[in-house]
């Protein structure tokens, strides 16, 4: 069995640039025959403002993915009972897989990792396409097209089946994201002396809210703390985390959250994440820091604990934090469940 690993673009300032080498690694580290199917390397580095990533860039990477899976399987290279692994679910060219597996007899397991869809109000699909026929045929399309639908998170799942009838379908399960290198890499620094500084870590989009934060950075109560918006700074990764292990608080009031990788690399560097009790942050953090459903929350959470020594805390949210929802254990576990058959 060989898992063929359709991977997304590597962008320097996400976390995707970290998963062009952890995830093929994992995999192989975990005893499977990887096969990595990359994209068109020549495509914007600068992703679309306030997006994940570039929207003409991520279809001219994955358009050559198709292209390479096309080409392995008119060649032979992928065999009956080969898995193809789309880490980002929101793909067309699962369709394509779908098409060769069925006519060309090849059966294939596929598997998908689900970040985000416009049955998310919040999300740049679910803002600026809607429930357009188009997009909603094809989200269901790409649903039925994987024999596992991977969800980080049981908010995510909500999210989804609010538009789709996923209820009971059995193709749907719950892993961490393969983020297992974030831990170690962003943990803080005996020379990061923590600073009065908080932290905005999101994307500049609407649903994170900066409009809250910046609320958040005129109160008086708070002036002697330094309000930082990591996105308008144009720091490098290593910067950036820097800054995170520097910072004392990060502050999230989002609207749309299906993981929170930002406030976890947060955490991960020793800052205390302030966060609103919704969204994914209701099942993944711990009551004293679900403090941010008002500005007014977030200012006497930050007074209050601006006193007291959260380090352990933090570490044994990050502990919780990595084994459950930043540990890819149950992907992992599912493919070997198929390697022993």
């Amino acid at each position: 069995m060989t898992v063929f690993l359709v991977d997304l673009e590597s962008i320097p300032t996400r976390y995707t640039c970290e998963w062009k080498t952890h995830v093929p690694k994992l995999l192989r580290d975990n005893g499977f025959d990887v096969h990595v199917v990359e994209g068109e390397q020549f495509i914007p580095e600068a992703t679309t403002p306030g997006a994940f990533l570039n929207f003409g860039g991520t279809n001219m990477y994955k358009a050559k993915q198709v292209y390479h899976l096309s080409y392995l399987f008119t060649k032979g290279h992928i065999k009956a009972g080969d898995h193809i692994v789309f880490t980002d679910a929101w793909h067309p060219g699962i369709i394509n897989v779908k098409y060769m597996s069925e006519l060309l007899n090849i059966p294939v397991v596929t598997h998908g990792l689900w970040h985000a869809g416009s049955y998310d109000p919040n999300d740049f699909l679910g803002r600026l396409v809607g429930d357009k026929p188009w997009i909603r045929h094809a989200e269901q399309s790409f649903i039925a097209s994987f024999d596992h639908n991977w969800l980080a998170t049981a908010a995510h799942f909500d999210l989804m089946r609010k538009t789709y009838d996923i209820f009971l379908n059995p193709t749907f399960d719950r892993t961490g994201w393969p983020m297992e290198y974030t831990q170690d890499m962003i943990a803080p620094k005996l020379w990061a002396k923590k600073e009065n500084i908080i932290v905005f870590p999101h994307r500049i989009a609407p649903e994170k809210r900066l409009d809250l934060f910046q609320e958040l950075a005129a109160r008086s109560e708070l002036k002697h703390y330094q309000f930082c918006v990591a996105m308008d700074m144009n720091l490098t990764k290593t910067e950036y985390h820097e800054l995170l292990q520097r910072a004392k608080f990060a502050v999230s009031f989002a609207d749309q959250e299906t993981l929170g990788i930002s406030m976890y690399e947060s955490a991960c560097a020793g800052a205390c994440p302030i966060v609103p009790n919704r969204l994914s942050y209701t099942e993944m953090y711990d009551p004293m820091f679900k403090r941010a459903d008002s500005v007014d929350e977030a200012v006497q959470a930050i007074l209050k604990y601006e006193q007291q020594e959260l380090s352990e805390p933090i570490a044994q949210l990050v502990n919780k934090l990595h084994n459950n929802f930043f540990s890819a254990t149950r992907l992992i576990n599912k493919l070997k469940e198929y390697n022993e058959r």
